[in-house]
């Protein structure tokens, strides 16, 4: 039987707290599928690995001194970042949990869970799940000054707003199928069909249209 190889998810960690990227970037590199390729305090630092490594993920801390992870979102996408960015926090506010999940990120990680759970929240979001826990999403999908939608935007039956809970909740598509009672080719279904009424190709650009211009559907 020919063997499967894990794909490595290469790994930038960004936190201006020496002790706790160490830690991290030790811990990290001790499990099976992940190579931290670097870990930088500034952004300053940090910019240059992205020009000069492929980083598949980037373990962005909220709170960098000086600035937020807001800047470091920005200037790495201006200069063409595509990969993945999961925020490490001690907390955040209501308001930034929407930002930056309009920003692009794909999840919000609390710097006091456990370093497991790190490590399955980096699997989640490599397969492309959003990382929100129950507080995180209530928070982003709060009531603010709502984006007007697009001209002729669709409504979601109530099967693809049943879908869009979970999608909400990280659940993969067999997970959906199971606690929904259909089958996965249905949930799959459904997703397409999200994905054409709101003009996305992927979950997490699912999950920051809707928090953008559909927030009356969840």
């Amino acid at each position: 039987m020919p063997r499967i190889v894990e794909q490595t998810a290469r790994i930038l960690i960004l936190d201006d707290h020496a002790l706790f990227r160490e830690s991290v970037s030790r811990l990290l590199s001790a499990e099976p599928g992940f190579e931290v390729v670097a870990h930088c305090g500034t952004i300053a630092e940090a910019l240059p690995v992205l020009q000069h490594n492929s980083i598949d993920l980037v373990l962005l801390d909220f709170d960098l001194g000086e600035h937020d992870g807001r800047e470091f979102l920005r200037l790495a996408r201006e200069q063409g970042f595509t990969g993945k960015i999961l925020v490490v926090t001690a907390g955040v506010e209501r308001g930034a949990i929407s930002e930056l999940i309009r920003s692009g990120v794909s999840g919000v990680f609390h710097k006091h869970d456990s370093a497991g759970l790190l490590a399955q929240g980096i699997r989640d979001v490599m397969a492309g799940k959003i990382w929100l826990d129950q507080d995180q999403l209530q928070k982003a999908l709060a009531p603010e000054i709502a984006t007007p939608k697009a001209p002729g935007s669709r409504q979601f039956t109530e099967r693809e707003r049943q879908v869009l809970s979970f999608v909400f909740d990280g659940l993969a598509t067999k997970e959906i199928a199971a606690r929904i009672g259909i089958s996965e080719g249905s949930v799959k279904s459904a997703l397409q069909q999200l994905f054409s009424k709101t003009g996305v190709r992927t979950r997490s650009q699912l999950v920051r249209v809707v928090l953008e211009q559909y927030r009356d559907q969840v």
